[in-house]
């Protein structure tokens, strides 16, 4: 069944005291179009993800949450400046011998000192992080992936109901059109007949006039053709490939359709129907636009 470009998915992969989460939102849009929101840290790991998720998704603009925790005793290192704190010494000194202040300096006074403490978090091991980063995804997409399918699925039932309708007032207008040329003949004749009475009619005049007429109001194509769209799209809905630019073209083509039908039929009871088709239509485009 067609999938939505609608969905959100969210994993968690972890090991060796490192922590990876991902999360997936989804929207329509026309290409595949992914956006990154990650730490610095590992903004490595844009390039491997972009990849991979377009091998999983055709369509749809991706917003990617990545969340990146290492608890790893080798993480980080802290280390001390020791000239900076030499100096700081030297001087606290030097003022303590001019002024008699008394020496109380301590470690946990020295440690929150500006500048004497550096931490330094440790080069990441690129591999393994983007090993669980593309484990996390895995799970993510498959979230979102199965959200999108569920989403698509509900489409693809609103928009196979409005098939129906819209093969309703096609079969309407079928069996109107042959009464539109039965009405023209008898309007025909019977203008003729009040402007020429008491004389004689050329009926075979009269026949190639409503003949003409009758060519040239026929919608027998445009009909054949809605019925092959409308089929065309059912199969579509119901396939499992990506649909969405396919089943806009057809949406264009059913508008078409009745476009023509509707200039071609000159008939009001027609033209009420095609009305109430490219309203369909226009839901139906609506819906289109949120398929894969």
């Amino acid at each position: 069944m067609a999938a939505s470009m609608t969905g959100f998915g969210r994993a968690t992969a972890s090991a060796d005291g490192r922590e990876l989460t991902i999360e997936l939102k989804s929207v329509n849009h026309r290409y595949l179009d992914i956006s990154f929101r990650m730490p610095r840290s590992v903004s490595f790991l844009e390039e491997a993800l972009r990849a991979r998720l377009g091998e999983l998704l055709s369509r749809g603009h991706v917003d990617v949450f990545a969340d990146y925790k290492n608890n790893r005793s080798d993480a980080g290192a802290v280390a001390i400046d020791e000239a900076l704190l030499g100096a700081y010494l030297a001087a606290a000194r030097q003022a303590g011998e001019k002024y008699a202040l008394l020496d109380d300096i301590t470690l946990s006074a020295a440690m929150r000192l500006p500048d004497v403490f550096d931490v330094k978090k440790a080069e990441e091991d690129r591999d393994a992080v983007t090993a669980l980063a593309l484990a996390a995804l895995e799970g993510a997409a498959s979230q979102l992936r199965l959200a999108r399918a569920q989403e698509g699925a509900r489409l693809a039932k609103d928009l196979l109901g409005r098939l129906d309708t819209l093969e309703g007032i096609a079969a309407v207008v079928a069996l109107r059109a042959p009464k539109v040329v039965e009405d023209y003949r008898a309007r025909l004749d019977e203008r003729i007949s009040a402007v020429l009475a008491g004389v004689e009619v050329d009926r075979q005049r009269l026949a190639t006039e409503v003949a003409l007429f009758a060519d040239k109001a026929s919608i027998d194509e445009e009909l054949v053709r809605l019925k092959s769209h409308i089929a065309q799209m059912r199969g579509l809905l119901r396939g499992d490939e990506a649909v969405g630019r396919r089943l806009d073209f057809v949406v264009q083509e059913l508008n078409r359709e009745f476009n023509t039908i509707g200039s071609k039929a000159n008939d009001a009871e027609i033209s009420e129907k095609v009305i109430f088709g490219k309203a369909e239509i226009e839901k139906i485009r609506e819906q289109v636009q949120n398929i894969e």
